[in-house]
Formats: structure tokens, sequence, C-alpha cells
């Protein structure tokens, strides 16, 4: 078991919430980050950490099942959908383009016709990008945050707002002792480098959100720390993702597999939030949602005795 950084122990709570909202226009819907939003993962993968093969079968895409996912998390309050071709778990190897395209716009091209919503795409790859928003994706969420040869041009041809991911490393490598002289400064670096990279090629600050990549080339004491000075990102000016469903860092302070990690997630999304994270990655869409509704309703932004939340 970990022992924790003194910062996670008490006092890392913001209780003072930003209450003015951001709204993302992506691709002509509108994603209002005045509160936490949930975004559901749907994974096209045979590996990935948690949900590896679910959506898939022995002739390609799952279509029953992913519809049957996607409406799952849509009727609970995921307010977007993210799709991922390409597994990002520690260890994982790159799949080829054409492979990652056949995945990802599969699954658009059977999701977006039926469900009127936003859906992000988990992608790094140029032509993974611009063929998405084509078939209608709404949002770019790049773990590498726009780094691959050509990323930075085919982002900024789409129009649509774009995640940054902080990463050290890459999948397959980012496991291997990471190390930072100050775990958050060093994120908070990176990311405004990638910014301004961003901004070079006419991508604007409006349509920017930071990922500061909790499980990416950090260890248990890093994700802990990052977590405890989370506000630190946020205060960088943009919208925040928070991506800690099921993750090991779980696993660092209970003894417990991925399938038993669901009461630790919530928690987990319950700080990133009052953190003042405004998107928050998960798996368990309904729990999750259920969380942050109390969180609504202690700084108003959902009323009490409602029935309904706020447009998503």
């Amino acid at each position: 078991m970990a022992t924790l950084p003194e910062s996670t122990k008490s006092g890392c709570y913001v209780t003072n919430l930003p209450t003015a909202g951001t709204v993302l226009d992506c691709a002509g819907r509108s994603l209002n980050l005045g509160a936490p939003r949930v975004m559901g993962v749907l994974n096209i993968t045979p590996d990935s950490f948690s949900d590896g093969g679910q959506l898939l079968n022995s002739g390609g895409i799952a279509s029953d099942s992913l519809c049957q996912r996607a409406e799952h998390m849509l009727n609970a309050g995921a307010a977007l959908l993210d799709i991922g071709g390409e597994s990002t778990r520690p260890g994982a190897v790159a799949v080829g383009e054409q492979e990652e395209l056949d995945r990802v716009l599969g699954a658009l091209a059977i999701l977006a016709p039926r469900f009127d919503t936003i859906f992000s795409v988990d992608t790094s790859t140029p032509a993974v990008m611009t063929q998405a928003c084509r078939y209608g994706a709404g949002m770019i969420n790049d773990v590498r945050a726009l780094r691959r040869p050509g990323a930075l041009e085919a982002a900024a041809a789409t129009e649509l707002p774009v995640c940054l991911m902080h990463m050290q490393g890459s999948p397959d490598t980012m496991q291997r002792d990471p190390s930072y002289d100050d775990v958050t400064e060093n994120v908070c670096s990176f990311l405004r480098g990638r910014i301004e990279a961003c901004r070079e090629h006419g991508i604007s600050d409006e349509r920017i959100v930071l990922d500061p990549g909790f499980g990416f080339g950090k260890t248990v004491e890093h994700n802990f720390k990052l977590l405890a000075e989370l506000s630190q990102v946020v205060a960088m000016g943009y919208p925040v993702l928070a991506g800690l469903s099921r993750k090991s860092m779980i696993a660092g302070v209970l003894d417990r597999s991925v399938e038993q990690r669901l009461p630790a997630s919530i928690g987990l999304a319950v700080i990133a939030a009052m953190q003042g994270a405004r998107l928050i990655r998960v798996h368990d869409v309904p729990e999750t949602v259920d969380a942050l509704a109390m969180i609504g309703a202690m700084t108003g932004a959902v009323r009490v005795g409602a029935t309904e939340q706020l447009d998503q």
C-alpha cells in the first residue's frame, strides 16, 4: 500500500466552486460547463484495461451492445460520449491507422444517426480526427496533446474543441519509473507549452480543454498529489477534464480489482469536481451523475427537489 502525500490527508477540497459557465461549441451542439458534466467511456478496443473487448465481437463492432451501452449512459445523464479505438492502458501498443479508423468511424456511423448527443473521439491520429469530424464527432480528446506529426494541423482544420492531456512517455513505456521535480508544476508547464502550440496553429483558447492525465506516467503518490492540487490546473483558466474511473491509483490504496472500484471511483470523481474539474470521464455513468448532483445541489447548479438537471 502506498504512503500518500500529506497534502491529500486534509484541506484538499475547494468549497468555493466557480459558478460562471463555459460553453463549448461542439460542431453546433453546446456543452455547458457551468457545472461538472459526465463523459461516458465507449472503448471500441479488445484490450482496454477496464472494458476491453466488451463492444467488439468476431465480426467487428458489436452494434447492439454498443447502442445499448450508449443509450444507458445517455439516459443516466451523460452529457457526451467518448469513443476510443486504441487502448492507452499502461503497456499498450499503438494500433495501425486503418484499424483505428475502422473502429472509430464504424462506431460513429452506428451511433451518430441514432443519438442526438455530442461524441468525443479519443484519438491521437490525424486521419481519425479529420474523418471523425465528417462522421459527426464534436470534440477531440488526445492523450498525446496533439504531439503526433500532423495532429495540430488536423485538429485545427476540424474547428472542434480539443482536450490536451499530459502524459510522461508513451503508453508502452509511461509506467517505467516516472519521476518529476514537482508533478503539478511539471504538468502545468507542459500544458502551457501545448496551449501555445495550439495558438500558433490557429486553435483558439475557447476550443481548449485540459486534462492532467491521471495514471499516465505517474506513480500512485504523483496521482494523489496532483489530485490534491488540481485547483492549480483549474486556475490556468481552461475547462479541466479528470479521468479517474477505475484506475490503478485506487489499487495503490485499496486491495480492489477493476470490477470492485466503483465506490472509490465515485469518491475520486467528487474530489475532482470539488477542485473545479468540469468534465468527469467515467465508465459508471448513473452512479457518478448521482454523486455530482449532490455537489450541484450544494452549489445551486441543481435545484433541490427538482427531478431534472440542467440541460446537458
